[in-house]
């Protein structure tokens, strides 16, 4: 495994990308926009694994600095979430630092977030975002700034807990209803009893949150499944 960390920028705000890659060939290249808690955790080793798969990795930086804990990382959320355009600017870097990466420039792109991460890619793929697929593990689904028809060129795979309070069927119907109005290509995995922040085994941030091995699998299974259809 060849990791690297690279450095960019959100106007003063310097970031760091984690980078992971052991195909001298990949694929295509995969953003990963963490959870809420930034750089940490089962999102790196989802990260590690698909570049065992054959796919140029690259871990995005939200913030800067890694939060120490679960109410820190809620207030360094607090200072890049509330304005939904300078949100979209800060996960917009991470793509363009991608794509100066040694091999990245010939490579189609994709794009998966956790949470808040989940939140994050969807929102690349509503403003139209040069990725080819996008995948959201329990993310948020709401928006201030629905898509416009025409927009969302990205195949779209969202894997959702069904029993996820911060997610409820009010905004997934409402999700789906602008999936539709925007003309976009759209696939929807429910899991029933599921909680939020199930792909992550660890101690649960809050009580939200619910690991569930089953989906878990299934949904890491759909994302290999979407990108052998899309990158063949």
């Amino acid at each position: 495994m060849e990791t690297e960390r690279v450095s960019y920028n959100d106007g003063e705000t310097v970031l760091t990308g984690l980078v992971y890659r052991t195909a001298s060939s990949p694929r295509a290249a995969v953003l990963v926009y963490p959870t809420i808690m930034n750089q940490q955790g089962v999102v790196l080793d989802k990260a590690q694994s698909l570049a065992e798969h054959g796919y140029l990795t690259f871990v995005a930086d939200f913030y800067g600095r890694n939060p120490e804990n679960f109410e820190q990382s809620r207030e360094f959320a607090a200072e890049i979430r509330p304005q939904p355009e300078d949100f979209r600017r800060r996960i917009r870097q991470a793509i363009r630092s991608l794509a100066s990466l040694r091999g990245a420039d010939a490579l189609p792109f994709a794009a998966i977030g956790f949470c808040m991460g989940g939140g994050a890619v969807l929102e690349l793929a509503r403003e139209g975002a040069p990725l080819e697929a996008v995948v959201s593990f329990h993310g948020l689904l709401g928006t201030d700034l629905p898509a416009e028809p025409g927009e969302v060129t990205a195949r779209i795979l969202v894997c959702h807990g069904d029993a996820d309070p911060l997610v409820p069927r009010s905004q997934v119907v409402s999700f789906w209803e602008e999936m539709d109005a925007a003309g976009a290509n759209w696939h929807f995995h429910s899991y029933s009893g599921v909680m939020h922040g199930f792909t992550n085994p660890g101690p649960a941030l809050n009580p939200a949150v619910g690991y569930d091995a089953s989906a878990d699998r299934q949904s890491w299974a759909a994302m290999f499944e979407l990108f052998d259809e899309v990158f063949g």
